[in-house]
């Protein structure tokens, strides 16, 4: 079995959902720290008419000192989420398959989610199921299993009952090689893809969030993702 794992990120990047159809399982990490300062779990890149679009989800930490990611809370004060979801109609209104997606959209800014990790995980399962990702995912929490760094990965390649340990290359100076074999667990590398496809408002901007792509390219997603991958 190939594992991987990923912190869950606010609108993740196609590269996300690549990492999860080369796998058979993927982990969310929501029980390490969640970052004391900008992170992707609560931020993202969408597209306008001036170029990036950076849409930022309010949560609570002040005073509140470190937090493991499936801690952190919503914060409903002021109305960004309101103009997030302004910003997002106008930029996108011209997308030809935005209206497909209107409603999760609107969800995403409208309902009252108690935790971060609920809104990302509502999220993460929606592009996943219209990207055509069938790859299962579960939750670190789920596993019960302890450890920081290499260790955690290694306990949950143990606890999953998997023999292989899927990451990207440029993560691969982190990962300790001598500790994954002794564990018997093979380490598989991956360049992530950076796919170009029909974008709205002028120059290709890569890597934004994969809604842009969902946005406007619709059903031809999955094949623009994942079209030329082979398993490893």
């Amino acid at each position: 079995m190939i594992v991987s794992t990923y912190q869950p990120f606010f609108s993740p990047f196609p590269a996300f959902f690549y990492k999860a159809h080369l796998s058979d399982l993927m982990v969310i990490l929501d029980e390490v720290q969640f970052p004391l300062r900008t992170t992707w779990i609560s931020r993202n890149r969408f597209k306008n008419d001036q170029g990036t679009l950076w849409i930022t989800i309010p949560v609570r930490k002040k005073g509140l000192g470190l937090q493991k990611i499936n801690q952190v809370r919503m914060c409903y004060e002021g109305n960004r989420r309101k103009k997030h979801l302004a910003s997002l109609k106008t930029s996108y209104a011209n997308a030809p398959y935005y209206r497909e997606h209107l409603d999760v959209v609107e969800k995403m800014f409208s309902a009252r989610f108690e935790k971060l990790i609920d809104l990302n995980l509502m999220i993460i399962q929606y592009l996943k199921k219209h990207l055509g990702i069938n790859t299962p995912v579960i939750l670190q929490s789920d596993l019960d299993v302890p450890g920081k760094g290499n260790e955690l990965l290694i306990e949950i390649c143990r606890k999953v009952q998997a023999s292989n340990y899927l990451a990207q290359a440029a993560t691969k100076k982190y990962l300790d090689t001598g500790l994954f074999a002794d564990a018997c667990i093979e380490l598989n590398f991956f360049k992530p893809p950076s796919p170009v496809y029909p974008q709205l408002w002028g120059n290709f901007i890569h890597d934004l969030s994969a809604f842009d792509l969902l946005f406007n390219c619709g059903p031809k997603s999955h094949e623009i993702l994942c079209g030329s991958l082979r398993r490893p």
